[in-house]
Protein backbone atom coordinates (compact mmCIF):
# COMPACT_ATOMS: atom_id res chain seq x y z
CA UNK A 1 0.00 0.00 0.00
CA UNK A 2 1.31 3.51 -0.81
CA UNK A 3 0.21 6.93 1.01
CA UNK A 4 1.28 9.72 -1.36
CA UNK A 5 0.70 12.84 0.36
CA UNK A 6 0.87 15.52 -2.37
CA UNK A 7 0.22 19.83 -2.33
CA UNK A 8 2.17 23.15 -2.27
CA UNK A 9 5.58 23.52 0.07
CA UNK A 10 3.91 24.23 3.71
CA UNK A 11 0.30 22.98 3.04
CA UNK A 12 1.23 19.78 5.91
CA UNK A 13 2.00 16.97 3.63
CA UNK A 14 5.01 15.95 5.74
CA UNK A 15 3.62 16.67 8.76
CA UNK A 16 0.71 14.94 8.14
CA UNK A 17 2.99 11.89 6.51
CA UNK A 18 4.72 11.47 9.77
CA UNK A 19 1.33 11.77 11.96
CA UNK A 20 0.10 8.96 10.02
CA UNK A 21 3.32 7.11 10.10
CA UNK A 22 3.04 7.20 13.94
CA UNK A 23 -0.40 5.62 14.09
CA UNK A 24 0.72 3.54 11.65
CA UNK A 25 3.43 2.16 13.91
CA UNK A 26 0.99 2.06 16.88
CA UNK A 27 -1.30 -0.37 14.70
CA UNK A 28 1.56 -3.01 14.20
CA UNK A 29 2.56 -2.32 10.74
CA UNK A 30 6.43 -0.73 10.23
CA UNK A 31 6.04 1.78 7.22
CA UNK A 32 8.70 3.24 5.65
CA UNK A 33 8.41 7.38 4.96
CA UNK A 34 9.89 8.77 1.67
CA UNK A 35 10.21 12.70 1.70
CA UNK A 36 10.80 14.86 -0.58
CA UNK A 37 13.16 17.34 0.79
CA UNK A 38 15.49 14.13 2.30
CA UNK A 39 14.82 12.54 -1.39
CA UNK A 40 16.39 15.74 -2.82
CA UNK A 41 19.05 16.19 -0.83
CA UNK A 42 19.62 12.17 -1.17
CA UNK A 43 20.59 12.49 -4.85
CA UNK A 44 21.92 16.67 -4.67
CA UNK A 45 18.73 17.09 -6.79
CA UNK A 46 18.46 20.89 -6.22
CA UNK A 47 16.54 21.82 -9.38
CA UNK A 48 13.70 23.39 -9.46
CA UNK A 49 12.98 22.98 -13.10
CA UNK A 50 9.78 20.71 -14.73
CA UNK A 51 12.94 18.20 -15.63
CA UNK A 52 14.34 18.59 -11.87
CA UNK A 53 10.99 18.02 -10.05
CA UNK A 54 10.09 14.73 -12.76
CA UNK A 55 13.46 13.14 -12.03
CA UNK A 56 12.58 13.51 -8.31
CA UNK A 57 8.90 12.32 -8.53
CA UNK A 58 9.88 9.61 -10.50
CA UNK A 59 12.50 8.21 -8.16
CA UNK A 60 10.20 8.55 -5.31
CA UNK A 61 7.66 6.67 -7.33
CA UNK A 62 10.14 4.21 -7.94
CA UNK A 63 10.96 3.69 -3.98
CA UNK A 64 7.20 3.84 -3.30
CA UNK A 65 6.56 0.88 -6.16
CA UNK A 66 9.73 -1.42 -4.64
CA UNK A 67 8.72 -0.76 -1.31
CA UNK A 68 4.96 -2.07 -2.08
CA UNK A 69 6.00 -5.28 -3.83
CA UNK A 70 8.19 -6.02 -1.00
CA UNK A 71 4.52 -5.66 0.90
CA UNK A 72 5.64 -2.33 2.96
CA UNK A 73 3.60 0.30 3.20
CA UNK A 74 4.85 3.49 1.86
CA UNK A 75 4.03 6.63 3.02
CA UNK A 76 4.94 9.47 0.50
CA UNK A 77 5.24 13.39 1.15
CA UNK A 78 5.99 15.22 -2.05
CA UNK A 79 5.09 18.45 -4.31
CA UNK A 80 4.84 16.39 -7.10
CA UNK A 81 2.96 19.09 -9.22
CA UNK A 82 2.28 16.68 -12.12
CA UNK A 83 -0.77 15.41 -12.39
CA UNK A 84 -0.53 12.74 -15.50
CA UNK A 85 3.22 11.48 -13.52
CA UNK A 86 1.22 10.84 -10.51
CA UNK A 87 -1.76 8.84 -12.54
CA UNK A 88 0.85 6.99 -13.93
CA UNK A 89 1.51 5.28 -10.41
CA UNK A 90 -1.84 4.62 -9.51
CA UNK A 91 -2.27 2.99 -12.65
CA UNK A 92 0.38 0.42 -11.43
CA UNK A 93 0.22 0.25 -7.68
CA UNK A 94 -2.55 0.40 -4.97
CA UNK A 95 -2.01 4.27 -4.06
CA UNK A 96 -4.00 6.80 -1.85
CA UNK A 97 -3.46 10.19 -3.41
CA UNK A 98 -3.98 12.50 -0.24
CA UNK A 99 -4.19 15.96 -1.60
CA UNK A 100 -3.15 18.67 1.07
CA UNK A 101 -3.85 22.43 1.06
CA UNK A 102 -4.75 25.21 2.96
CA UNK A 103 -5.64 29.31 2.67
CA UNK A 104 -3.08 29.78 5.72
CA UNK A 105 0.05 31.34 5.06
CA UNK A 106 2.95 28.86 6.50
CA UNK A 107 6.08 30.86 5.17
CA UNK A 108 7.18 27.94 2.49
CA UNK A 109 5.41 30.29 -0.47
CA UNK A 110 8.34 31.18 -2.09
CA UNK A 111 8.91 27.35 -2.86
CA UNK A 112 5.55 26.79 -4.68
CA UNK A 113 5.36 24.93 -7.60
CA UNK A 114 3.53 27.78 -10.14
CA UNK A 115 2.66 24.88 -12.20
CA UNK A 116 1.04 22.59 -9.73
CA UNK A 117 -2.02 20.67 -10.67
CA UNK A 118 -4.47 19.07 -7.99
CA UNK A 119 -6.00 15.75 -8.75
CA UNK A 120 -9.36 15.78 -9.77
CA UNK A 121 -10.71 11.95 -9.45
CA UNK A 122 -9.28 9.21 -7.05
CA UNK A 123 -8.11 11.19 -4.10
CA UNK A 124 -8.84 12.29 -0.53
CA UNK A 125 -8.97 15.69 -0.15
CA UNK A 126 -7.60 17.20 3.14
CA UNK A 127 -7.99 21.25 3.88
CA UNK A 128 -5.59 21.45 6.79
CA UNK A 129 -6.36 25.48 7.18
CA UNK A 130 -7.71 25.66 10.83
CA UNK A 131 -7.25 21.72 11.45
CA UNK A 132 -6.02 19.51 14.17
CA UNK A 133 -3.26 17.40 12.44
CA UNK A 134 -5.01 14.23 14.44
CA UNK A 135 -8.09 15.25 12.59
CA UNK A 136 -6.73 15.50 9.39
CA UNK A 137 -5.14 11.70 9.47
CA UNK A 138 -8.53 10.20 11.01
CA UNK A 139 -10.13 11.59 8.03
CA UNK A 140 -7.64 9.46 6.19
CA UNK A 141 -7.58 6.41 8.13
CA UNK A 142 -11.93 6.58 7.73
CA UNK A 143 -11.57 5.89 4.10
CA UNK A 144 -8.85 3.52 4.08
CA UNK A 145 -8.58 -0.30 4.19
CA UNK A 146 -5.15 -1.32 5.80
CA UNK A 147 -3.59 -4.37 5.21
CA UNK A 148 -3.46 -6.90 7.76
CA UNK A 149 -0.72 -6.87 9.91
CA UNK A 150 2.35 -9.00 9.32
Amino acid sequence: MIFWFTGQPGHGKTTLALALIERLKAAGHEPFHVDGDDLRSLTSNADYSRAGREANIRRAQTIAHYLHNKGQIAVVSLVAPYRAIREELKAVAPVTEIYVHTTEVRGREDKAATDYEAPVADFIDINTTDRDIADCVDDVLERVQLPQRP
